[in-house]
């Protein structure tokens, strides 16, 4: 199973883990990310990945994440379909940023996009090629028969 997980994913473990529903996403972030390493689910990285992490002021945090590259299966590069691809769902209301991480992950036919951002997972529904997911709600899914 391929997956794509956003920065705002990635970053998770960095955030308040005194508020309970961010260690939660963070336990399920981390479970997903051990089964990645396990081999159980690939992962897909993307140039818009590799940006925004190389603008994030806290090197350790930035080294953390950076070293998934090297646990993905595939980086996803720009392209034009990707660009024509986050422009279409720019206009749907999504940020640019968010569009191309999108677009990255319908372009490496990821099964799944991970992502606690409230503001794209509250627009999943646009998404026709792509299961939009919190970790959450990802690990749930293994529950079901």
């Amino acid at each position: 199973m391929i997956l794509y997980m956003d920065l705002c994913c990635f970053n998770r473990p960095f955030d308040d883990q005194l508020q309970q529903k961010i260690y939660l996403e963070t336990e399920a972030k981390l479970f997903i990310q051990k089964k990645i390493k396990d081999g159980e689910y690939k992962l897909i990285w993307s140039y818009i990945l590799e940006y925004e992490n190389s603008v994030n002021p806290d090197e350790e945090t930035r080294n953390s994440i950076q070293k998934w590259e090297g646990v993905a299966i595939r980086t996803i590069v720009e392209n034009q379909t990707v660009t024509s691809m986050a422009s279409d769902l720019n206009k749907s209301g999504f940020g640019i940023k968010d569009a191309l991480h999108i677009a990255c992950a319908i372009n490496a036919q990821a099964r799944y996009f991970i992502t606690v951002d409230r503001g794209i997972l509250k627009k999943r529904e646009i998404i026709k090629d792509l299961s939009i997911i919190n970790p959450l709600e990802f690990i749930s899914l293994e529950n079901e028969p």
